[in-house]
């Protein structure tokens, strides 16, 4: 393992010489690519780095230890030498979990749906809440949205989101998110203060670039339409909403958000292209994973994943059985905690599944 990370070191190390020259700035998609795997190697070799000095300190306090007379000093330099082991052990393992090849995607931008399912208007409230949760934690991670589609509900909900995120490791952070979303609440219609439960589907796929994806003009039909707005209300008063059908596969996807006809078809065949992108990796994946159960955020829509209680001020992901009594700041984009843990436990199943 020292050997790999060693070659990863003077990988790390190459890349801060191709960074600094001028001419790489040339190919704005080589350097994005050569950026991000910097950004990787850092966070790798900062950890190797405190590794290394860590088992230098265990060395010379065991050596310490050996030698010291004094009883008082020995016994002191034992309780140091326990604390620093126990330290390298737990960097060891975590370059360990560090060394597990990253899912390939992960440093793509995404598109996010979120769909109201079961609870009606209550549904379609908890689906504005998810995506005012993700504007937020998109915020604090200083990336981009950008709304694609929307379909609001008279009460202030959506029956449907659909929105881009742009930024350093959106997909690698966000594709844990997929699959139903679970709220336990008392509704503010309910004058006898019994809860409701709802769900709400979200989806994260990752966006596909040009030549990850390649449309046939033939294979679309493209009609087009007024937009509308809660209740069905037109809301424009030319054609400017648009459908693309696949038809080779059967995908539909709408656009309304935007006034102009142009801009609407262009961000439908951004949606049309990460929903087919996601439906072949996700077949890719499923031979890869044949012969053992498949990876967290392996995109299962039909699974419920989390369940948001608000009397309890309660939020708990059932894939990993966490549970966290700060629902309220979860909400306002404080996503971290819940993230981290489910990617630690991706990666020591793909460690376990390596060995």
């Amino acid at each position: 393992m020292e050997e790999k990370l060693e070659q990863l070191k003077q990988r790390y190390d190459e890349l801060q010489e191709l960074i600094a020259d001028p001419d790489i700035h040339k190919d704005p998609k080589r350097y994005k690519e050569l950026m991000q795997e910097h950004s990787h190697l850092s966070e790798l070799v900062a950890a190797y780095d405190e590794y290394t000095e860590t088992q230098q300190a265990v060395a010379e306090t065991r050596e310490l230890v050996e030698q010291e007379q004094d009883s008082d000093m020995k016994a002191m330099a034992r309780e140091e030498l326990e604390n620093l082991e126990e330290k390298e052990q737990s960097l060891l393992n975590k370059l360990k979990i560090m060394l597990v090849p990253k899912d390939p995607l992960d440093g793509k931008d995404t598109i996010v749906e979120i769909r109201a399912g079961t609870g009606g208007d209550e549904a379609s409230l908890f689906a504005a809440n998810l995506y005012r949760m993700y504007s937020r934690f998109a915020e604090k991670n200083k990336w981009k949205i950008e709304v694609m589609d929307q379909s609001p509900t008279e009460v202030g909900g959506f029956k449907e989101i659909v929105f881009s995120v742009a930024g350093r490791n959106v997909y690698g952070n966000l594709k844990y998110e997929s699959g139903v979303h679970r709220v336990q609440r008392v509704p503010t219609t309910e004058s006898g203060g019994r809860i409701h439960t709802s769900a709400v589907t979200v989806a994260v796929l990752p966006e596909a670039e040009d030549t990850d994806i390649q449309l046939a003009n033939e294979d679309l039909r493209i009609d087009v339409f007024r937009s509308s707005g809660p209740g069905g209300q037109s809301v424009n008063t030319t054609d400017s909403a648009v459908r693309i059908t696949h038809i080779p596969t059967g995908t539909v996807v709408t656009c309304q958000d935007e006034k102009s006809q142009h801009k609407n078809k262009a961000k439908a065949l951004r949606v049309l292209k990460a929903r087919l992108y996601e439906a072949e990796e996700l077949r890719k994946r499923q031979e890869r994973d044949t012969a053992r159960k498949s990876q967290i955020g392996s995109g299962d829509r039909s699974e419920r994943i989390r369940t948001y209680n608000f009397p309890q001020n309660r939020i708990t992901d059932h894939r990993i059985n966490l549970t966290l009594y700060k629902l309220d700041h979860v909400l306002q984009g404080e996503l971290d905690e819940a993230v981290e843990a489910l990617k630690l436990t991706d990666r020591e199943e793909s460690l376990k599944a390596e060995t």
